[in-house]
């Protein structure tokens, strides 16, 4: 190769960066794609690379490209090469080059998606599985690539659609597509279902590490501890264990109140623990007293997770939106706008409103322990309804500016277009349930939108989970979410967002006439019944006294209180800031008003 090597684009493709990633940079080089020579040496090097003989398939291609940077056959050509090699940045700047020149292409957008997936790039992988199954909605592979990326973006009811799709398509049983099935159904509490889907990927693969995973943590999610612990030990007898598979081993041995075992067991391994790991590690040694250590390794873990993700909490967005939030939800403004109506053809929701960690899985495993209640978890509807306002109301203005439109003759049902694409979503998510008339939305901080929720769901119940800061704190240190604009990575951004949210509740509840009644979560322990019982008369639903024994609704909770919600209510997370005071220091100046305002005091004494 002429091209001297410190020459090379960085991308690792081989190629010289005006003719690879920054080709834009040298357009006054002509294409030569169309040269009858250089399509006869492109087909040259894919028929060198079928024959086995990769190096000289890699030299033909590139000498091609260094020519022509489009011609598809030489890009398709390197673009095999340098995946099995495992070069990703440069299989990726080939394959999108590929499908920029043949858009009807599926290969390069399927390879593509399989790319995002494997780096976790989510947004990018649906994009891709999406243009997949346009351009070939009978392609199995195609459906294929979309059950994935819908399966591990949490999306399980259309996950579980273009999985059976793949296996209808393809006319077999394939065991990754049954796995990804089972997976869906799991998410969707199908667990049955997801079990005979398991045991048959297993069957028919026999050892697929992935499925056994899979399958291990579904087990342990539904209680079933010894079969979760027989299916790691056949993953460690196949190929010994796994950070994933470590990890579920020590969550079993939690539950098992195996604290010290489940501990070591963490502290064995020779690699740097995950942030998953780290938070794990935490957990457990709270439960066992050592509270010290156990803020050390929340820390560490936050840490690590901020050092890894490259996210820390988009101050400047939150602050901007809540201030765009205030601005336009005020009395004068509202008393010009309409209300949508209310449909009785469909269930209609409850929204659980709350900060992550507050308590809200708690009280939704609890309503939807009646027959009449159904559980839709953490619907992002909400936060899709604000951003899809601007097209559905037809406005130049972005979201809240776009509910002006709603003072236009010809937009005065806009709310209801709102509605209904909730409605529409809620039915496609399969939330709805026979026999329920309600339905549950306990997306973490739906409250930042508690202006749009009365909008367009005026006599929605709305249950705001109200619980001490601290403790609050405390539970959001110990577990990762990304609700809040990534406020959660960090100790004093998680109490600054709370704050924030908790002073646009108070200006909507001022500006506004609200379906409102707020839970403290500290009385759901203390007085069960009585607190219960009020939430049921809120919502207009009769009470059953079995909804008391929430830890028998067998429902799969998708949050990482799944575990806890399938205890009989305790009360050790209450007041549970007192062991870890001196650390909380920090925040205290930004929580304090915020404490007295809801009614708390900071006691130093344990319990």
């Amino acid at each position: 190769m002429s091209t001297a090597v410190q020459h090379l684009c960085a991308c690792g493709s081989g190629l010289a960066p005006a003719r690879c990633c920054d080709r834009n940079s040298a357009q006054e080089q002509p294409d030569n794609s169309s040269d009858p020579i250089l399509t006869f040496e492109a087909r040259r090097a894919a028929d060198t690379l079928r024959a086995g003989n990769r190096e000289e398939a890699e030299r033909l291609s590139i000498a091609v490209l260094e020519r022509a940077p489009l011609e598809p056959t030489a890009l398709a050509t390197l673009a095999e090469i340098r995946l099995d090699a495992g070069i990703r940045p440069a299989a990726k700047a080939l394959l999108e080059r590929l499908a920029e020149v043949e858009p009807g292409n599926l290969w390069p957008v399927n390879k593509l998606g399989m790319l995002a997936l494997g780096q976790g790039d989510l947004e990018a992988a649906e994009r891709h599985a999406r243009q997949a199954v346009r351009l070939a909605p009978t392609n199995a592979q195609a459906h294929n690539l979309m059950g994935m990326a819908m399966t591990q973006a949490h999306r399980p009811v259309v996950g579980a659609y273009h999985c059976q799709r793949a296996l209808d398509l393809a006319d077999l049983r394939i065991p990754l597509v049954l796995s990804n099935l089972a997976t869906c159904l799991k998410e969707q509490g199908r667990i049955d279902e997801a079990r005979a889907l398991y045991r048959e990927a297993d069957q028919l693969e026999p050892g697929n590490r992935r499925t056994l995973l899979a399958w291990a943590q579904m087990e342990e999610a539904d209680r079933q501890l010894g079969a979760a612990t027989a299916l790691l030990d056949r993953l460690d007898r196949i190929g010994g264990a796994s950070p994933a598979s470590t990890l579920t081993r020590a969550a079993i041995l939690g539950r098992q109140k195996r604290n010290d075992e489940a501990v070591a067991l963490l502290d064995a391994q020779t690699r740097p623990l995950r942030p998953v790991e780290r938070l794990e590690r935490g957990r457990l040694l709270d439960k066992a007293g050592r509270y010290d250590e156990a803020w050390a390794e929340f820390c560490a873990g936050k840490a690590r997770l901020v050092e890894l993700s490259g996210r820390s909490y988009l101050r400047a967005e939150a602050h901007a939106l809540a201030d765009q939030l205030k601005a336009f939800f005020i009395r004068e403004r509202l008393a010009l706008l309409p209300r949508a109506g209310v449909r009785d053809d469909v269930a209609q929701p409850i929204f659980i409103l709350g900060f992550p960690r507050s308590g809200t899985t708690l009280l939704e495993q609890t309503l939807t322990a009646s027959p009449g209640i159904a559980a839709g978890d953490e619907l992002p509807l909400i936060q899709e309804v604000a951003a899809l306002a601007p097209r559905l109301l037809d406005s130049p203005w972005d979201y809240p500016g776009a509910l002006a439109e709603l003072w236009l003759g010809d937009r005065l049902e806009g709310l209801d277009t709102l509605r209904d694409h909730y409605l529409q979503r809620v039915r496609q998510l399969g939330v709805l349930r026979e026999g329920a008339g309600l339905f549950t939305d306990k997306m973490p901080l739906n409250e930042m939108h508690l202006g749009l929720v009365a909008l367009i769901f005026p006599q929605a119940p709305l249950l705001h989970l109200i619980r001490h800061p601290l403790d609050i704190m405390v539970s959001a240190m110990s577990n990762v979410f990304t609700h809040g604009g990534f406020c959660g990575h960090a100790l004093e951004s998680a109490a600054e967002h709370l704050v924030l949210s908790h002073d646009l509740v108070v200006h909507y509840r001022a500006e506004m006439d609200l379906n409102y009644q707020a839970v403290r979560y500290e009385d759901l322990v203390d007085d069960q019944e009585a607190t219960v019982r009020g939430v049921f008369d809120f919502v207009g639903v009769p009470f059953d006294p079995s909804v008391l024994s929430f830890e028998r609704n067998t429902r799969y909770a998708r949050t990482a209180s799944y575990a806890q919600v399938s205890e009989k209510l305790y009360d050790r997370s209450r007041y549970r800031y007192q062991h870890y005071l001196r650390h909380l220091g920090p925040v205290l100046p930004i929580l304090m008003p915020l404490i007295e305002r809801l009614g708390y005091t900071v006691d130093p004494r344990p319990n």
